[in-house]
């Protein structure tokens, strides 16, 4: 490993501390490095707040302050060079003299995509780019998958009992998972920008569909409802979290990101044109770069049918059968890339490496 790789990781290593309270924006981690010492971390923590750079020089201690125009940063994406919510990160790696930068990989976001590499090597920064070019793309999957591809990443999940059933016979609701796979689902929520169900599950499981068993921003609520049938005694309609119910009726959706929106909103669709493309292309429309889908089970199934997902993560209770139950859906393309164990449930996780349009 390089000494640049070695930096390089931790800057990502930093970035991960940012997964659920950054987005719509990446997620990104810096360290300034004089000699081979680390003088300053930091990480994007909160969308809107101080970008990594900024915080990372911040961090320098007053004694230490003098080395920074002689240090090295590392940053695991290029440094915008935009007025956002912030001012741009590459003038103030401009304004502290900083004589070197090393970018993970470029910014596929249009106001920032290449202009911060061109205004640092304006000023005379030597730049090194793509150091762990692919981690650092990895890391920030939904934004790039967001920006480059024009949909959101989608997530399928669901848990199934050892002969393969989602439900108990004639759709009755089981207690499939354990606690340490409840909790983490509600991990899983926390990191994505969206969560989705269809009305059948809304309906019979009256699920929440928030982090509450996991420290972390909830998820905008997504659910299908054509006819506008669903009660709003239902959890899912409390108002309590930003909610958008997919209908053949009504529409009061914003257009763009509806992060700061509340209550409930209404998104219209064509009951004469395909479902999960109209899902795919709405959320694009409102801004949300990620969904957890999950459930229930036709609509999970139409997403592999169409093939438009990008993982699939399967929850397997190895203790349960359930004579006579709803059957779970069937994968039929993508990659099993690695199987953890919680308790008596296996967690498969799956990967499709054939879905990469819109």
């Amino acid at each position: 490993m390089t000494e640049d790789e070695q930096y390089m990781y931790r800057c990502l290593q930093l970035a991960m501390s940012g997964s659920g309270y950054v987005a719509p924006n990446p997620l990104v981690g810096a360290v300034l490095v004089h000699q081979n010492r680390i003088i300053g971390e930091g990480y994007h923590k909160i969308y809107g707040e101080a970008h990594a750079e900024v915080n990372c020089i911040a961090s320098v201690k007053e004694s230490d302050r003098r080395l920074i125009s002689d240090s090295v940063l590392y940053v695991s994406l290029e440094p915008c060079s935009h007025y956002g919510k912030t001012p741009p990160c590459a003038d103030m790696i401009i304004k502290n003299r900083i004589p070197r930068v090393v970018i993970g990989c470029r910014d596929p976001f249009p106001e920032v995509n290449g202009k911060g590499v061109e205004k640092l090597q304006r000023a005379g920064i030597a730049l090194t780019l793509g150091v762990l070019e692919k981690e650092c793309q990895t890391l920030n999957k939904r934004f790039f998958t967001f920006h480059q591809q024009h949909r959101p990443y989608i997530v399928l999940k669901w848990a199934e009992s050892s002969n393969g059933a989602i439900a108990g016979a004639g759709e009755q609701t089981a207690r499939i998972s354990n606690p340490l796979t409840n909790r983490l689902v509600h991990r899983w929520r926390s990191e994505e920008a969206s969560i989705l169900v269809g009305t059948r599950t809304a309906l019979l499981d009256d699920p929440s569909l928030t982090t509450r068993l996991w420290p972390g921003k909830n998820p905008v609520r997504l659910v299908i409802d054509n006819t506008l049938k669903l009660p709003h005694s239902l959890h899912l309609l409390d108002k309590s979290v930003v909610t958008v119910i997919f209908n053949t009726m009504k529409d009061t959706s914003p257009e763009g990101h509806i992060g700061l929106s509340s209550g409930l909103l209404y998104y219209k669709i064509n009951k004469d044109t395909g479902l999960i493309r109209q899902l795919t292309e709405g959320l694009y429309r409102l801004g949300l770069q990620s969904v957890l889908v999950e459930g229930g089970a036709r609509l999970l199934q139409s997403f592999i049918d169409e093939n438009r997902w990008d993982e699939a993560r399967v929850i397997t209770n190895e203790m349960l059968f359930l004579p006579g139950g709803l059957q779970a859906p069937r994968l039929t393309a993508g990659i099993l890339t690695e199987n953890k164990y919680f308790m008596y449930d296996r967690v498969a996780f799956y990967t499709n490496t054939e879905f990469g349009g819109t």
